[in-house]
């Protein structure tokens, strides 16, 4: 069973998202500012990171940021309403880029292929 790790402050997105991963077999946490993610993905093995961008304390490129520069190769897949970060998103080391809003399906499809690889 897969862990993931979702980082959104919207909190109805949040539950929606981790709905949708366990309805799939999926074991999910939710992080809701970008401290407490890197608190979790320190402390916990996940199999990967869904992280939005627009998050209190620590934004998502700062998580991001800190997540590799500890050497940690987990999939992150960015989430965000910000227009035109897919190139700067990449350039960062995410693994995939979606864009809000999003069909669960969509975002599922990419998990699932990040953890496959």
């Amino acid at each position: 069973m897969s862990n993931v790790l979702i980082v959104e402050d919207e909190d109805k997105l949040a539950a929606f998202v981790a709905r949708g991963f366990k309805k799939y077999g999926f074991t999910t946490a939710v992080a809701t500012d970008g401290a407490q993610a890197l608190q979790m993905s320190q402390t916990n093995a996940y199999d990967a990171i869904v992280l939005d961008l627009g998050l209190p304390i620590k934004d998502g490129w700062s998580v991001l940021k800190e997540i590799r520069s500890r050497g940690d190769c987990v999939p992150v897949i960015i989430t965000t309403a910000q227009s035109e970060c897919r190139q700067a998103a990449i350039a960062a080391r995410a693994n995939d880029y979606l864009q809000k809003p999003f069909r669960f399906q969509q975002l599922l499809e990419i998990v699932r292929h990040q953890i496959k690889d």
